[in-house]
């Protein structure tokens, strides 16, 4: 006789099947546990990136240090005069 048991969430789609005991409510019991385990770490997972993504947006508009914004307009400086110095300039002879 069978003993497996096959469930399904269907409001999730999560699906599970059990085997590893000789009693089918045994089977039943681990089933319905490993399910509700996986619909928690669903739910959870959902929480934690919506969460991750809104703390992103914090960090993103939060304001810079005054020594980091000193850094990063000294860096965007010499960049620009990296970039100046590479320009071409015609000699005047030349032409």
């Amino acid at each position: 006789m069978a003993t497996g048991v096959y469930l399904k969430h269907l409001p999730t789609g999560i699906e599970v099947k059990c085997q590893q005991e000789r009693s089918q409510a045994m089977n039943r019991f681990l089933a319905r546990r490993i399910l509700t385990d996986k619909i928690e770490t669903k739910i959870e997972g959902k929480r934690s990136e919506e969460q991750q993504r809104i703390e992103k947006i914090r960090r993103q508009k939060r304001k810079r240090s005054k020594r980091a914004k000193e850094k990063m307009l000294e860096d965007k400086k010499k960049q620009s005069e990296k970039k100046k110095a590479r320009t071409y300039k015609p000699d005047s002879e030349n032409y």
